[in-house]
């Protein structure tokens, strides 16, 4: 009798079941006590509503901070695109050994502590730091500039703590791009920008988007880089739930700012989610 052959492409759901359990309890479970917790009107847990939410959507200093916060995202984000697009760029027209040489460059802030990537931009951005000494000896300032403990300095610094994650998803799409594209392009006429702008970017708006979307949620969440380089002059919101819960105890409105941010936070995703499913249409077309 013939030996029954098993198909190797399907698999028991039961084997899913430690990484379903493991979810619902270090996931699920904990995000429903935050959300009990948010509908705590006072934090002894008496009574229960929507205080805590009208608290913060009443506050305009509260909409202030998540605004700030959303919007320090767009501009690192956008930063980190036109920084890491030309390095995903070099990488693809770059020799084998010189991509070697780059990947190794954009992976390097992964394999250091986000800490010490946070005080070497401390140091960098100091009064005393590279930025303003160079700029000193060659004359261009009297006086050294203030740029740690400002919102440029933390845009500049979650840039480059988060440039792997844009860079990588680019180098992706850039990968999956046929050279024959560039080559037809060329033979029918087009110069390089022009096929750079019809061709080239339209076909790597995947990873852009991914690219965007992963830097985008990193950098609006990044509260050591966001409390160290901004200081005690800027609050964002994870700082701002930090307070709320360590230094108040009133954990009842840190978990609805906390519900509010992760719910704001997954409304960017769906519109970047939205845009990536549009660009691989449009890639695909």
């Amino acid at each position: 009798m013939a030996a029954t052959l098993r198909d190797v492409t399907t698999y028991d759901l039961k084997l899913a079941a430690p990484l379903a359990a493991g979810f619902i309890l270090f996931f699920v479970t904990p995000l429903v006590i935050l959300l009990a917790l948010s509908f705590q009107t006072d934090p002894q847990g008496g009574h229960y509503g929507l205080t805590q939410y009208v608290a913060f959507l009443g506050d305009s200093f509260s909409l202030g901070v998540l605004g700030s916060t959303l919007w320090l995202g767009v501009k690192v984000t956008v930063l980190t695109l036109l920084l890491g697009y030309p390095v995903a760029w070099l990488h693809q027209r770059s020799p084998a050994w010189a991509r070697g040489l780059i990947m190794l460059l954009v992976l390097l802030p992964l394999l250091t502590s986000v800490v010490v990537r946070t005080f070497a931009w401390v140091v960098i951005l100091g009064r005393q730091g590279i930025v303003n000494a160079t700029l000193a000896w060659i004359g261009l300032i009297d006086t050294p500039l203030k740029l740690l403990y400002t919102e440029g300095g933390v845009v500049v610094a979650l840039a480059q703590v988060q440039m792997p994650l844009m860079v990588l998803p680019i180098i992706t799409a850039l990968s999956r791009i046929d050279p024959n594209f560039a080559d037809a392009s060329s033979v029918l006429g087009a110069g390089h920008w022009r096929t750079f702008r019809k061709v080239i970017l339209p076909l790597s708006l995947p990873g852009i988007v991914a690219g965007c979307l992963l830097t985008y949620a990193a950098a609006i969440t990044a509260f050591i880089t966001q409390s160290l380089i901004g200081g005690g002059q800027m609050l964002f919101m994870p700082m701002y739930i930090y307070q709320q819960a360590s230094t108040l105890q009133n954990w009842p409105f840190a978990a609805a700012i906390s519900i509010v941010f992760l719910v704001s936070v997954l409304v960017v995703v769906s519109i970047f989610n939205a845009l990536g499913r549009l660009s691989r249409g449009y890639a695909n077309a």
